[in-house]
């Protein structure tokens, strides 16, 4: 059997995959879509445990995270703005869209990820791509016209490639970073992959009778350049850690849970700092653990008093040091995390192919020509509620269009 040729081959179903297909196609590319699962876009359709936070309300370059140039970072964001992708989404995919205020995300209004899923496979035959299920690529070979290579048969060649592969995250949908290896082996700076928007493991025992606690915080996470600040909810489980404001931080723990120097996390609970709790502090009477339980759910006070040894204190004689103490554990709790959770909790993949080497433009890599990045297997990320999925869609239409138009 002879390869099947196209100009433009895009290798994995996901959202930034399905975006780089359409827009290839729409620009006058014939376009194949390989994917190693029986229909593409397997993630689209388990997303928020099936519920699918297609896009947030509001974004911003700064929410992302990324060990490349922050400048690079932006402009590839900034090249769809996300009430441009929003209407794209509701006018050509068909998928009709509801706001949930509260939380600033966005959902499908109907169907979940299963309907978002079936609304952009419509989308894409329509547009004549043509897809090509349970097909397992496994290596790109830098010819003048690139010759991809497949576990089984005679593979493809084509004009150009975009590696749209994911990265390590939900491994059961046959995520398996094939696009760093493909990129490093080609000679491309690739971030050390780690996983992100995970939940951590504690390390203290006693914190596990404390599982189901919700509470709002604010949490800051690693020191100097890397330091960055997250609020939201945060949710203590029997294994440690999790909720919105714990997952965005985790990449800092991903990162140096393996080396001598581990990124401290400090929790600031209900979002208050030192003044404001001190504020607290300086209008209440009787015992220090009432003047809390009437702020903080009790369980956590208790079990915060015990770590302090002031279970009995009066607020009416609590010393200067013992209540220098309680502001610090109010305002700056040092979370004792033991481990991240590793990929198969992960919500996405940090870490990729560097920014410097793709052309912000196109995102055609700078080291071998027709060949692009696009979705996670780039070294950005953004936060729990949806930024990713705009990450994809963006960087999907971007190398989507640079491969029609090269």
């Amino acid at each position: 059997m002879k390869r099947q040729g196209c100009d433009v081959l895009v290798v994995g179903g996901g959202p930034a995959g399905i975006l780089a297909a359409y827009h290839a196609a729409k620009a006058g590319a014939t376009v194949i879509l390989v994917d190693v699962r029986p229909v593409p876009g397997e993630k689209i359709a388990l997303s928020g445990g099936g519920r699918c936070n297609i896009l947030p309300t509001l974004s911003a370059p700064e929410d992302y995270t990324t060990s490349s140039s922050r400048h690079t970072m932006r402009k590839i964001l900034l090249s769809w703005p996300l009430d441009e992708v929003r209407v794209f989404l509701e006018s050509v995919a068909g998928i009709r869209l509801v706001e949930q205020k509260r939380t600033g995300r966005v959902f499908p209004a109907a169907g979940g990820g299963e309907g978002v899923r079936e609304r952009l496979l419509v989308m894409l035959r329509r547009s004549g791509v043509r897809l090509i299920p349970q097909t397992k690529v496994v290596d790109i070979e830098p010819d003048e016209r690139r010759r991809v290579r497949v576990e089984s048969g005679p593979g493809f060649v084509a004009e150009r490639v975009v590696l749209a592969t994911g990265g390590l995250s939900y491994p059961r949908t046959g995520c398996d970073g094939l696009g760093f290896r493909v990129a490093e082996r080609l000679g491309h700076a690739v971030v050390s992959p780690y996983p992100a928007l995970v939940p951590l493991r504690g390390a203290e025992s006693r914190h596990a009778v404390l599982a189901g606690i919700a509470l709002r915080a604010r949490l800051d996470a690693g020191s100097g350049r890397e330091r960055q600040v997250f609020e939201g909810d945060f949710l203590f489980t029997h294994a440690g850690y999790s909720g919105p404001v714990v997952m965005n931080a985790a990449h800092h723990a991903s990162r140096t849970q393996d080396g001598p120097r581990r990124a401290p996390l400090r929790v600031a609970w209900l979002a208050r700092d030192a003044e404001e709790w001190d504020a607290v502090l300086s209008s209440s009477r009787g015992t220090l653990r009432g003047a809390l339980k009437a702020q903080l759910p009790d369980r956590w006070v208790d079990v915060l008093l015990k770590e302090l040894g002031l279970w009995g204190a009066e607020m009416g004689t609590l010393n200067g040091l013992d209540r220098a103490r309680v502001l610090s554990a109010l305002s700056a709790y040092e979370l004792p995390w033991m481990r991240a959770g590793g990929y198969g909790e992960a919500e996405v993949t940090g870490g990729g192919v560097a920014l410097s080497d793709v052309d912000v433009k196109t995102l055609q890599s700078r080291k071998v020509p027709c060949l692009y990045f696009c979705g996670e297997t780039l070294d950005a990320f953004g936060p729990i509620g949806g930024h990713n999925f705009l990450w994809a869609f963006v960087t999907g239409r971007l190398a989507g269009r640079g491969a029609a138009a090269s």
